[in-house]
Parts: C-alpha cells; sequence; structure tokens
C-alpha cells in the first residue's frame, strides 16, 4: 500500500502519519481504513490499497461478536434478558450433556464449552446459526461449563443469537438492524442486502514471510486440539474461513460469530454510538449497563488458544490490550487483524480493518498498537488543549 487517501480533522494529523507508515507496512497488498470518531462527529477517515477506498465493505469477521454483545446488552437494559438465567430456562435442550446450570452470563463470557462439534461443520452448515445451534446444544462441551474459559469462534453468535429468538421471538440481526444500524446510519451489516454487494472487497489470504512460513511448518495446528475444534480446523476439509468470508450465502445470513459486512466508517460509528452522544441521541448503553458488560468477566489462560487473555460479556475489555484505553473501553476484533472499539473515557470510537489476513492476527493486527496509541495521544491533547 502507497497512497494514504481520505481526511483527518485538525489535531489528529499525526494518525494519519502513522496510518501512512504502520498500516501501509502491514497490510501488505491488501488494503486497510481507519476510521475514529470523537466527541460525536468523525475525525479521521483514512484508507489506501488495493482497491480499497473510504466506502469499500469488507468481510470482518468476528466484529459481529460485537455487533452481538450490544445487542444483548440492549436487551438487559431493557429488562427483557437476566444475565443470571440459566440458558436452558428459554433454551431447554442446551441442558444435554451437562450444560444445565451455565447462564446467559457464563455463555457471553466464553465459558460454556460448547465450541464445536465431532467433524465440524461444512461451510453451508457455518451459514445457518440455527443448525450450528442445535448441533451443539446436543453435543458434550469440551470442559465443563463454567469452570474455565475459551474463545468459541465459531460458535459463539449461534449459541448467544439462539438465546435472543428463544426469549424475544425477534432474531439479533432484526433487533441489530431496527435499534442500531437503520437509527444511527452505519454501514455495519448483519444481513448485507444484494444489491450492496458490489461494494464489497473480498478477503485474502494471509502472505507470510519465508521466516513465518518456517515458523507456521514446524508449529502446525493439532487437529486434536480445542484450538482447532473452536476454528473448524477438525473438519475434512477444514473450515476455510477465506471462503466463508466471501461467501454470498454468509453475507446474506450473516451468522453471527463472523458473518457481518462493514466498512471501518460503519463500525466506528456503531461504537460512538456507545461512546457517547451521536446524532442528538444520548449513548446506547447506560452506565451501569456498560460498566457490568465491560467488567472482565474470564481472565487468564485461554483453553482454546493457551494464550492469556480476558472477556468481559461479549465484548472484549480493551484495556487488556491496550493499556492506554479507560476501563470501560469495550470491542472486538476480527479475523484478518481489524479491531474496533469504543472508549466512553474520552467520547472515542476506532476501527482498524484490512482486507488480507494478517500473520497471527486474531486479537487485532500488530499494527493496532501504535495506532491506536496515536488517537488517543490526538485526543488526549485536544482535552488538555480545549
Amino acid at each position: 500500500m502507497t497512497d494514504v487517501h481520505g481526511t483527518v480533522a485538525p489535531g489528529f494529523e499525526s494518525v494519519r502519519e502513522e496510518f501512512a507508515t504502520v498500516a501501509a507496512a502491514e497490510a501488505r497488498d491488501g488494503g486497510a481504513q481507519l476510521a475514529v470518531y470523537h466527541r460525536g462527529r468523525q475525525v479521521v477517515d483514512l484508507w489506501g490499497g488495493d482497491g480499497v477506498d473510504g466506502d469499500s465493505l469488507l468481510a470482518l469477521y468476528s466484529s459481529s461478536k460485537g455487533a452481538t454483545a450490544l445487542v444483548v446488552a440492549l436487551l438487559v437494559q431493557d429488562g427483557a434478558l437476566d444475565l443470571d438465567r440459566e440458558v436452558a430456562s428459554w433454551w431447554p435442550g442446551f441442558a444435554a450433556e451437562g450444560k444445565g446450570a451455565l447462564t446467559l452470563r457464563g455463555l457471553l463470557a466464553h465459558r460454556s464449552g460448547a465450541i464445536g462439534v465431532e467433524g465440524g461443520f461444512t461451510l453451508d452448515e457455518l451459514a445457518d446459526d440455527r443448525l450450528v445451534a442445535a448441533r451443539l446444544a446436543a453435543h458434550r462441551p469440551y470442559w465443563e461449563p463454567g469452570t474455565g474459559h475459551g474463545y468459541h469462534a465459531l460458535a459463539f453468535g449461534a449459541l448467544v443469537g439462539e438465546v435472543v429468538l428463544r426469549a424475544t421471538g425477534r432474531t439479533v440481526q432484526e433487533l441489530y438492524e431496527e435499534r442500531i444500524r437503520a437509527p444511527y446510519g452505519v454501514d455495519y451489516h448483519l444481513g448485507l442486502p444484494e444489491e450492496l454487494e458490489a461494494r464489497f472487497r473480498p478477503a485474502l489470504p494471509m502472505l507470510p514471510t519465508p521466516l513465518q512460513q518456517a515458523f507456521l511448518a514446524a508449529s502446525p495446528v493439532d487437529p486434536a486440539s480445542l484450538m482447532a475444534v473452536s476454528f473448524g480446523l477438525h473438519g475434512d476439509p477444514p473450515a476455510d474461513l477465506v471462503a466463508f468470508g466471501n461467501s454470498r450465502a454468509v453475507h446474506a445470513a450473516a451468522p453471527l460469530s463472523g458473518g457481518g459486512i462493514g466498512s471501518a466508517r460503519g463500525l466506528a460509528r456503531m461504537y460512538a454510538a456507545v461512546a457517547g452522544e451521536l446524532a442528538g441521541r444520548p449513548p446506547l448503553l447506560k452506565p451501569d449497563v456498560l460498566a457490568e458488560f465491560s467488567r472482565t468477566h474470564s481472565s487468564g489462560r485461554d483453553l482454546v488458544t493457551g494464550e492469556f487473555n480476558a472477556f468481559g460479556l461479549g465484548f472484549v475489555p480493551l484495556a487488556t490490550r491496550h493499556p492506554e484505553l479507560g476501563p470501560t473501553a469495550i470491542g472486538h476484533s476480527g479475523a484478518p487483524g481489524s479491531q474496533s472499539f469504543a472508549d466512553p473515557s474520552r467520547t472515542l470510537a476506532y476501527s482498524y480493518t484490512r482486507r488480507r489476513f494478517a500473520f497471527l492476527g486474531g486479537p487485532g493486527a500488530p499494527e493496532n498498537t501504535r495506532l491506536v496509541r496515536a488517537v488517543t495521544a490526538a485526543a488526549d491533547r485536544l482535552e488538555e488543549y480545549a
């Protein structure tokens, strides 16, 4: 990526410089976008790369977990969902194989153990959340529910979506469209209309360097591991995540673990509605609900990835990854290395998106570290001289 396009507001010039150096090097030939809102207005709108502009729609994978968590938070705020009620009280079939005591709180905190099924899922099956949910409910969990946490990569959305449907009679996709996407004009879609497919730019596979290729060859994913089960790599054939992100069936159905399609502008605007006032409306979440959903509920060694991580309720508490952020900063990353969040302490919303999968990009590609620092520093300077 050589040319950087777009605009920044006064005071955010350093963010453009950082995007031009860091993102240009890391995104390689895939293209990337960066959008930031501060105090309810967009202050960064940047893009660059092959065939990508600010209006391009990308496969943003697990960013949909954040949108799903936001819908659940609104339902908890309404009193329509109770975090400490057992999942099986809405969904009796989920109690099979010892899962009956798990609460919605535990499910949102990635503590269910229902991360996959033997043999995995086909691409067509992964596009159907209700099918995935039914098979997960009948299957034994991979650890005793509530005793540990592990990333439910391809299972989280189907499980949470089934609870919402049974509790309210509405899908997460319907509620998201009605309460978030349409009223705020958010260019992030849980169910992409076919007429918008022309704006979609396909996800691209990772291009590892020779050194990275050697590392991958020396450390392949064990097909019997929990990592393989959670990411669908234990099936025959293993799940093709690039094909998943580029599938029209996935775009249309929007499986909630990773089927959302949008832009950095879109996700930044969604999180701006959490960070503070937007378009004359108060923040979507009241302080007590925001505090509960941002509070760390699972922390330590992830049983799936083997690495340290932390989960709030559906969201990731972003200060655990970016210490400069405030304690109620919440968001979610996406497989290619995208990262999006709200930091209400600064009335700040951030979204970095990219087409090509990053090497080890799971919790947000490495360039996010420098980009987030540049964005927060710029916002803090404005506060200092306000």
